[in-house]
C-alpha cells in the first residue's frame, strides 16, 4: 500500500493535489493554515530543533521503501542536509526525486544494473568509500571517495550490466525516467 506523508510545508503541495496524507510530521512552522485546518488529525508536532523536518519524518516512517519530494530543489542548504542525513542512514532506501534525477544511496556491498547505452549515472560519496564502478565509459576500481575528493559526475553506460560495489555512504544519481530502476538497485535485502 503506498502512503503520503507531508513533511511540514510539503503538506501545502498534497492540499494542493487534493492528496490526504496518512501524517504530517515535523515543527509544522511553514505549514499554511489552511493544511493545517484540513490536516489537523494527521499533524504529527516534533518540537525539537535538532534535526531537519526530513529527518524527523524519515525516522518515524516505517517502510521498504521511501520516495521523497521537494526535497533537492529550492534551498542549497536544504539540499545538503537531506544528504547529510542520507549519509547517517544509510540502511534506509529512500530515493530523492525532483524535475530531473532520481539518486539514492548505494546498498553497502555489490548492487547491479541494466540500463541504455549512454545512460547518465554520477556517482559522489557522501562519507568515506572504496568503490568499484564498471560498465560504464569511465570506470575504475577500488578507488577511494571523499566528499572532498574524487567523484564521478556525469559518467555514462556502455550498455548492459552497470555494477556499483561500495563499503561507504556514496550516493547514485540517474535520469529520472530511471525510477523503477533505481528502486529496485536502492532496496536493502533483509
Amino acid at each position: 500500500m503506498n502512503s503520503f506523508v507531508g513533511v511540514d510545508g510539503g503538506a501545502d503541495h498534497l492540499l494542493a493535489a487534493g492528496v490526504t496524507p496518512a501524517a504530517v510530521i515535523g515543527d509544522l512552522d511553514s505549514l499554511s493554515d489552511a493544511a493545517r485546518a484540513t490536516f489537523a488529525q494527521q499533524l504529527r508536532f516534533i518540537a525539537e530543533q535538532s534535526t531537519t523536518d526530513f529527518e524527523k519524518a524519515l525516522t518515524r516512517v516505517s517502510a521498504p521503501v521511501v520516495l521523497g519530494l521537494g526535497f533537492t530543489g529550492g534551498r542549497l542548504d536544504h539540499a545538503l542536509s537531506v544528504l547529510n542525513v542520507l549519509a547517517r542512514h544509510p540502511e534506509r532506501a529512500v530515493l530523492l526525486l525532483d524535475a530531473h534525477d532520481v539518486s539514492f544511496v548505494a546498498p553497502l556491498g555489490r548492487m547491479s544494473f541494466a540500463v541504455a547505452p549512454e545512460t547518465r549515472i554520477s556517482l559522489m560519496s557522501l562519507g568515506e568509500a572504496k568503490v568499484t564502478f564498471s560498465g560504464v565509459r569511465w570506470p575504475f576500481a577500488q578507488t577511494r571517495m571523499t566528499p572532498d575528493g574524487f567523484s564521478s559526475p556525469s559518467n555514462e553506460a556502455t550498455g548492459g550490466e552497470v555494477a556499483i560495489e561500495t563499503d561507504g555512504p556514496l550516493l547514485v544519481t540517474l535520469p529520472r525516467d530511471l525510477l523503477a530502476v533505481a528502486m529496485k538497485a536502492a532496496v536493502r535485502a533483509k
